[in-house]
């Protein structure tokens, strides 16, 4: 007995089925009595009545049905793809759906239940298979055969998709288990999309395979893997195609890192925690023989083995404008980890906190080492007489040093008002500037990085570390402190607060830093923005304390400026900071200084100018200090006080000796009238006499002031008169200072200046009270110890006259 069976297009738009021998056999197609062995096509709007002549016709002859859907010219019937015509045929049948679509528009191919993909020419245990591919041209792609019950959700493509559905005979299937919608350019060939919701394992191939993925072509897959399950890629084939140009890459991507390239071998595993991306990048390929660029590999979803699963508190009720963002950063390949808050199912690779509230972190990974915690806080002025003159420290709460997280930077955003400066001191542990190419180097647990943040001329002061000479920075602009950790020592040598905010009066200059250099080191110090050069019009200043008893000593390794100024000029000013100091001046067009002695704290400026195109000014100085070596005033000075020494001895010998030959060859000399002095002239006298009768001590020695004393004052009188003694210079010639330059006299006495003062001639010289001592033998006036001077033989003779 023949069965009827019975197609209707009428409602369908695009449409065709072709009855089509599967095999061939004695069973024949009856339509409207005649009897056919070929194929049989039906188009839309068309209807057909048939049969067969047999009884298991199922195994003679099959349907394909073929629709059109054209998204080019109108638009998609986007939604749910139906299985027509409807109605049950018990024929193995062939569903074929050509959407085509411009080649910049992309269609995605959503699955329910998910897919499994499998190698070409393996068959599905239900022999419901999906083959879906594109066109890259005229040339069709295949992206792949897949079976149900797999964990492939989505397939996105590029520029049109072919959707093939075969189904066998006796098959239930009565919807086509995919939705069409309609997205913007992937800028790829295609993205599958491997969705786990729980433990299990998929096979994939890339587009192609066997034959190789079309040369300058990328795939991509997506994969989506539960927070508590790790994902571990085992590649199973991959052979590469001979390039012409460009490069084959397989690379990895997870969620908010960089793509890591991965070289794909056989056996090769790489474990992966949370959401992921893979990519197969394709290169233009020889003409002949060029072979084929293609990848196989298998992900595992499993439980996670040996890994931490701990709970953290971090309370941050009492901080102001902190924020926290603790993040994954995987040290290798397999070693990402997520981080879930207050027990949510929900887990990222990078979260972030708050101040004011209060959170439990739980870090699920192999190893803590490998999460790290930035955070930001921002300390702002908005009433500068409240908050002037304040000290606030830069410190790191110390909450975030007993997590096992490791630190990674500390960001302090401090703003001001324009009446207000803001300043940053460390005088416990002065700050180094990181000069690497002068072998100045912050090599320690942690370092500094200091900027403003003008939007137009933001000054990026450098890196600094503790350790150096800089003791405060002032700038007239907000400043960014970004603390960064290189390890855990850090936190031992931050026990103490190392930098202090204060909020400061505003000054004129832009930037200033106050520098103490130790004078057993030489210190390097450089512009701001030194990469990109210091900001057209922009000034900096440099206060330079030089210890006492040192000179310092300026340099330049460069012996220009290097820049040519297009406007204005380009300036380096150095000025000693004493009263009518020379100021040291270089442009732009002019040599450095090579070395510059400074003996008092001093400044330095530079200040630039619009720099030409390509040009800019970028500076680097030494200070370095030696010892004051004795000037050439103290030298002379020493020198003149010797020889008047000199003379001063030889004149007193000189004139002893006359005075010896006078009294012994003349009569003394008649002075003023004396009542009991016999005034009867002696006679000769023998050299050897006795002292009774030797009266020539009544006039030995007659002092003007014997003569002339009715003129003086009564404070000149002898008995008030002062003797002038020689103070013999006691100390060290060859470390005697130098003298600073003549000026006029500062206002604010400096004890250093005072201490080198020029001596003159008259102020060799100091007097003293004469005192009675002991006449020597000779009668020859004598110097006591202490520097006055002896008796005169005036007032020896007068003591013995009052004997007699």
């Amino acid at each position: 007995m023949l069965s009827a069976y019975e197609i209707s297009l009428e409602r369908l738009d695009n449409t065709s089925v072709r009855i089509k021998p599967a095999a061939q056999g004695k069973c024949a197609l009856v339509v409207g009595g005649n009897k056919s062995y070929s194929e049989r096509k039906i188009t839309s709007p068309q209807w057909l009545r048939f049969e067969f002549d047999c009884e298991t016709p199922q195994n003679y002859w099959e349907l394909v049905i073929e629709r059109d859907i054209d998204c080019m010219r109108g638009p998609c019937p986007f939604g749910d793809v139906l299985l027509l015509p409807s109605g049950f045929l018990p024929f193995n049948k062939t569903f074929i759906w050509d959407v085509k679509a411009r080649r910049l528009d992309g269609l995605e191919l959503k699955f329910s239940p998910f897919l499994r993909q499998v190698l070409p020419g393996e068959t599905c245990p239900d022999q419901v298979l999906y083959n879906i591919g594109t066109l890259l041209n005229t040339n069709r792609v295949n992206i792949g055969n897949f079976c149900g019950n797999g964990t492939v959700s989505r397939i996105k493509v590029q520029g049109g998709v072919i959707m093939t559905l075969k189904l066998p005979w006796n098959s239930n299937v009565r919807v086509s288990g995919f939705k069409l919608e309609g997205r913007s350019s992937i800028q790829r060939l295609c993205i599958v999309e491997s969705t786990f919701q729980t433990e299990g394992e998929a096979t994939l191939i890339s587009a192609n395979y066997p034959v190789g993925l079309p040369e300058n072509e990328l795939v991509a897959w997506q994969f989506v893997i539960p927070f508590n399950l790790r994902a571990r890629i085992s590649i199973l084939n991959y052979t590469t195609a001979k390039c012409e140009r460009n490069f084959q890459t397989v690379e990895y991507q997870l969620p908010g890192q960089h793509p890591q390239e991965l070289t794909p071998k056989e056996g090769q595993s790489v474990v992966l925690a949370g959401n992921f991306n893979l990519s197969m990048q394709g290169c233009k390929q020889y003409q002949q023989n060029a072979g084929a660029h293609n990848l196989h590999f298998k992900v595992f979803v499993q439980r996670p083995e040996n890994e931490e699963n701990v709970t953290y508190r971090v309370d941050l009720m009492r901080e102001r404008d902190l924020n926290l963002t603790i993040f994954s950063k995987p040290t290798q390949p397999g070693s990402l980890c997520l981080i879930c808050i207050n027990r949510s199912k929900k887990c990222e690779t990078n979260v972030t906190l708050v101040s004011g509230s209060s959170y439990t972190i739980a870090l699920l990974c192999k190893n803590t080492e490998n999460v790290r915690v930035t955070a930001v806080q921002s300390k702002v002025c908005w009433n500068s007489k409240a908050c002037q003159m304040r000290p606030f420290h830069l410190l790191v709460p110390p909450f975030l040093t007993g997590l096992p997280i490791l630190l990674d930077t500390f960001t302090w955003k401090l703003q001001a008002p324009a009446d207000t400066l803001i300043e940053i001191r460390s005088p416990a542990s002065k700050l180094k500037q990181h000069i690497p190419n002068q072998n100045q180097v912050c090599s320690g647990g942690y370092s500094y990085s200091i900027n403003g943040s003008a939007p137009e001329k933001a000054l990026r002061l450098g890196v600094f570390c503790p350790g150096g000479a800089i003791e405060k920075i002032q700038m007239k602009d907000n400043i960014t402190v970004m603390l960064k950790t290189y390890g855990r020592r850090w936190i031992s040598e931050t026990l103490k607060p190392n930098l202090t905010l204060f909020f400061m009066p505003v000054i004129q200059e832009e930037c200033v830093f106050s520098v103490t250099p130790d004078p057993k080191t030489e210190v390097y110090l450089q512009t701001p923005n030194w990469l990109e050069g210091l900001p057209p019009f922009t000034s900096v200043y440099w206060n330079i304390t030089v210890p006492a008893k040192q000179v310092a000593q300026l340099s330049f390794p460069k012996d220009r400026m290097g820049v040519t100024c297009v406007q204005s000029r380009a300036n380096i000013y150095i000025q000693e900071q004493r009263p009518n100091a020379e100021e040291t001046v270089r442009r732009e067009d002019q040599k450095l200084p090579k070395t510059l002695d400074l003996k008092h704290h001093f400044w330095v400026n530079i200040t630039n100018c619009k720099p030409a195109t390509n040009q800019q000014l970028s500076m680097q100085f030494r200070v370095k200090f030696v010892q004051k070596k004795a000037g050439l005033a103290v030298i002379i000075g020493v020198v003149i006080g010797g020889l008047a020494l000199l003379s001063t001895i030889g004149l007193a010998i000189f004139c002893t000796k006359r005075k010896k030959k006078k009294q012994e060859n003349q009569t003394p000399a008649i002075g003023v009238y004396n009542g009991n002095v016999n005034t009867q002239l002696p006679g000769k006298q023998g050299i050897f006499k006795k002292r009774k009768k030797n009266e020539s001590h009544i006039y030995a020695v007659i002092d003007d002031t014997m003569v002339y004393g009715h003129l003086l004052d009564d404070s000149m009188k002898p008995e008030n008169a002062e003797i002038g003694v020689y103070q013999p210079f006691t100390g060290p010639v060859s470390t005697a200072p130098s003298p600073p330059p003549i000026r006029k006299i500062s206002k604010v006495p400096s004890m250093e200046e005072s201490s080198f003062t020029i001596l003159t001639d008259s102020e060799i010289y100091t007097f003293a009270q004469r005192k009675p001592e002991e006449l020597q033998a000779n009668g020859d006036v004598t110097s006591s110890g202490n520097g006055n001077v002896g008796q005169s033989l005036l007032e020896e003779n007068e003591q013995e006259n009052s004997e007699l």
